[in-house]
């Protein structure tokens, strides 16, 4: 927490956000900045408060709902404050997964570590990114607004699992579908064999 920020605490922040309503639309407001507070997301999804992990998933819940991202930063915002906080990876994590049907037709959803569920589609896609320093791939899934959930490394495998070779933008790649959607995991020269 830095000078001037918030001196209250968890409990005090969280009756601060309950009083701006959680769920409101964080997008819109714009309150001037206070300091940081030590919030830390862990890339498991883990919400820590001076470095000790917070164990109230109410308090989690909330926290996440008035979670917002800017210009690279992670801000929780009420209408009157936005505090900064440390995102490791990705803010939320996707935990649990279900799909239904198969090929072109498949439907998938992720629950997160907030209990929210979201169905991969045209506003909750997925992407696939390198993994520095290694030649994995990282899944993620949009939740709201550049908030994304990394994807858990045995669901990745789940998903993997059902991918195929598709030509995409006129190269071959390993990627799945979901909804008529393909989304393109890795060029398909990288796992020639593999398959």
């Amino acid at each position: 927490m830095t000078q001037g920020g918030p001196q209250q605490g968890l409990d005090g922040i969280a009756a601060a956000l309950k009083k701006a309503g959680g769920g409101a639309p964080v997008h819109l407001w714009n309150p001037p900045y206070c300091g940081d507070l030590d919030i830390r997301i862990a890339a498991d999804g883990t919400w820590f408060y001076m470095k000790t992990p917070i164990g109230r998933m109410p308090l989690v819940k909330l926290f996440s709902s008035v979670l917002k991202r800017e210009e690279g930063r992670y801000f929780l915002v009420t209408p009157v404050e936005k505090i900064g906080i440390v995102v490791d990876d990705a803010p939320f994590a996707a935990v649990e997964m279900r799909v239904n049907g198969e090929g072109r037709d498949r439907r998938i959803a992720f629950r997160t570590q907030v209990e929210d569920w979201i169905e991969v589609g045209e506003d909750h896609p997925l992407r696939f990114e390198k993994e520095e320093g290694t030649d994995g791939v990282k899944p993620y899934v949009l939740v709201r607004r550049d908030l994304w959930a990394r994807v858990s490394r045995s669901l990745f495998h789940d998903l993997a699992s059902v991918g195929e070779i598709e030509r995409h933008d006129d190269r071959d790649w390993f990627g799945l579908y979901v909804a008529g959607t393909f989304y393109p995991m890795v060029d398909a020269v990288e796992i020639e064999g593999l398959t």
